[in-house]
């Protein structure tokens, strides 16, 4: 299975300002073997299963709850949305809300953008995992307004969290995805860029996608931090799907309800 298990110390995750419990797994301080080295969370990366539970089971008790209480989907880069609870794990969709300290809400990324949200005057939070075809449907504003029918979450009292992700720079993509992303009036036209080294090729920021995404949902812009960590380039720190050609581990971007 790896090296033993260590002190849960050593796993350093990647926080942003939210006023509730949230991070995003670092790569180190698990017990996977290269490649999927150290904190793979993913289980169907081809990673043994034995090392998969043990690092899920430190990243749940990081946060102090039984692995048993993460709540994750089954993730198709979509806008669907669920609430947390019993009998949601597994569902699709790609974004999870909640008011509930019993549950850590989870999504799994390697590259594509973990959004953590928190209305602290509700005490309710959300988790989204948005890649292209996510900023394409919408999943931003989805999650903002599902906050709202469940939660009564005004976006103006709402904090946002962008995690590491590939950034602009590192992420070359076709016309048709920036076509895609562009359909939607509230990406900002500077999100997509064409590649200087490649004609025909476009450089995309998913981030600022998102980020006007919310902005548009209603979402200040001065309640969103970002964080700068590029996961293809900081490949001590961060598994990538592209910069490892698929064959790599899968990071958790987690948030729970303040208690």
């Amino acid at each position: 299975m790896g090296r033993p298990t260590s002190d849960l110390a050593t796993v350093d995750f990647e926080r942003g300002p939210l006023s509730a419990p949230h991070g995003f797994s670092p790569r180190a301080g698990g017990v996977s073997r290269p490649p999927w080295d150290e904190l793979n969370l993913g289980a169907a990366v081809g990673d043994d299963a034995a090392a998969v539970s043990e690092n899920r089971r430190r990243v749940a008790a990081a946060y102090g709850v039984a692995v048993e209480r993460v709540v994750r989907l089954d993730q198709v880069h979509g806008a669907t949305v669920h609430r947390a609870g019993p009998g949601v794990a597994g569902r699709e969709g790609d974004a999870l809300i909640g008011d509930d300290p019993a549950w850590l809400l989870a999504v799994s990324a390697a590259d594509c953008l973990p959004l953590l949200l928190l209305d602290a005057r509700r005490g309710a939070v959300a988790a989204v995992h948005a890649g292209w075809r996510g900023v394409a449907a919408g999943v931003a504003a989805a999650t903002v307004a599902a906050l709202g029918r469940h939660y009564r979450s005004d976006p103006a009292d709402l904090l946002a969290w962008l995690g590491p992700a590939i950034q602009g720079a590192c992420y070359q993509v076709g016309p048709e995805v920036v076509a895609a992303v562009r359909a939607d009036p509230s990406v900002p036209a500077e999100a997509a860029w064409p590649d200087a080294g490649a004609p025909g090729r476009w450089r995309l920021d998913v981030p600022a996608s998102v980020r006007g995404q919310l902005v548009a949902a209603g979402v200040p812009a001065a309640a969103i931090a970002a964080s700068d960590t590029c996961t293809h380039c900081a490949a001590e720190r961060c598994f990538s799907h592209r910069r490892d050609r698929g064959r790599t581990g899968r990071h958790w971007a987690v948030v729970r309800a303040p208690g």
